[in-house]
């Protein structure tokens, strides 16, 4: 019985020394300007961030260094739905002389707003090189100005590349 478990143990550690070490690769790209609404940047993260397709599994963090745009995810096949959350935005967060903040124009506080109900991070699992989103999902930015200009977006991955070290192969 003492072998046994010597032999497992042996195991259990050569299995260990096998695995891939977890890995970090961390970039940030900028986006440009875009007009207000919700504008879809799944494959501008894949055109950016290649080595995604190096991960087994992980995690990806897309965080936006601003205030006036937030990121969400979404319904990627109507535009309808997109064109409705802005509205619901709209009406959340109406432009008009209520905000004391106003100092870039009637847009400003508004879209400060709806960035702080939308949300300035994702986090998305990341399974065999592919962003784990569903079927009509997609990674939406989100821009509340109408001249908000370029955006700067940071995509952290984190999780465990592909043990034979090779890319899966490309997005969709």
């Amino acid at each position: 019985m003492e072998a046994n478990a010597l032999n497992a143990g042996q195991q259990q550690q050569q299995q260990q020394q096998e695995a891939p070490a977890a890995a970090w690769s961390q970039r940030t790209i900028s986006l440009p300007q875009h007009r207000r609404g919700c504008h879809i940047i799944t494959n501008k993260i894949y055109e950016a961030v290649p080595e995604i397709a190096e991960y087994e599994v992980g995690l990806a963090n897309i965080f936006i260094l601003h205030t006036s745009a937030s990121l969400t995810i979404n319904e990627n096949a109507s535009p309808d739905v997109l064109l409705d959350l802005n509205d619901s935005l709209d009406r959340l967060a109406p432009e008009g002389k209520m905000y004391r903040h106003d100092d870039e124009g009637p847009d400003d506080m508004p879209a400060h707003v709806k960035s702080s109900l939308m949300g300035a991070s994702l986090t998305v699992p990341i399974s065999k090189g592919r962003l784990a989103l569903g079927t009509w999902q997609g990674v939406y930015l989100n821009e509340h100005r109408d001249r908000g200009g370029s955006r700067s977006i940071v995509i952290t991955l984190q999780g465990q590349k592909r043990a034979d070290g090779r890319a899966y192969g490309r997005y969709r």
